[in-house]
């Protein structure tokens, strides 16, 4: 397994992954309407360069046998908060380690500035939240986030923190 830090060039391939993954990570949790709505906002090559170019997230993909199999994003807040925005793995990768170890090269990435902690947003219906809770993230609270066109996100906050 390799971790690759995306760049432009990887738009594509990031946008291919979540076009995999997300139908079956949400099909059971938000409506299909929603489901393409947030596609399009969040993975449209456009929304991707602004991300990587003017929000200044760090894309890292995971590949494995050279075939991309997910993909993370994180960015620095303030105060020595990072953020974990979007951390995905193909349902065929999934609970083999993949999701864990693209956490821990996150957090190996960001130790040298000494973060305070590392937060998400997970939807509160999302199987994943049980993954999140084994590797030392906590509930800080919730939120829910309009996302325009009437849809919300109706997520839990949750932070690790460091010592």
């Amino acid at each position: 397994m390799e971790y690759k830090k995306a760049t432009i060039d990887d738009i594509p391939v990031i946008s291919k992954l979540a076009n995999k993954i997300w139908p079956k990570a949400y099909g059971s949790i938000i409506s299909t309407e929603q489901l393409e709505y947030m596609l399009n906002l969040i993975y449209a090559p456009d929304a991707l360069k602004n991300q990587i170019e003017n929000l200044q997230h760090q894309f890292i993909i995971a590949i494995e046998n050279e075939t991309p199999i997910g993909y993370a994003s994180y960015s620095l807040l303030e105060n020595d908060t990072y953020k974990l925005h979007k951390l995905y793995i193909l349902q065929e990768f999934q609970n083999k380690g993949v999701g864990k170890n693209i956490i821990n090269k996150i957090i190996s990435l960001i130790d040298s500035e000494n973060p305070i902690r590392l937060i998400l947003n997970v939807n509160r219906y999302n199987p994943s939240l049980a993954f999140y809770k084994k590797i030392g993230f906590e509930i800080s609270h919730q939120e829910d986030i309009e996302i325009g066109k009437g849809f919300f996100m109706n997520d839990y906050v949750m932070e690790k923190t460091f010592e």
